[in-house]
């Protein structure tokens, strides 16, 4: 399993709760700061990361998105 956390900027007050509505997003909440939302998401393969991170980008109101990847 591959973990990783997406922070997410978007101006949309209700981020996150859509981001938690996505197959492999494990949890969502609001955060403050340089980004609005973050995304915690478990996959079986590291390419993966990118499939949820484009559906990620494809919802409306998201500006950009930065990942990182936990090391083991």
């Amino acid at each position: 399993m591959v973990r990783a956390i997406i922070l997410v900027k978007s101006p949309k007050k209700l981020i996150s709760v859509k981001l938690g509505k996505l197959a492999d997003v494990e949890n969502s909440f609001p955060t403050s700061g340089q980004f609005d939302a973050v995304a915690i998401i478990d996959v079986k393969e590291l390419s993966e990361i990118k499939d949820v991170t484009n559906q990620i980008q494809k919802i409306n109101g998201v500006e950009r998105t930065e990942t990182m990847v936990e090391v083991q």
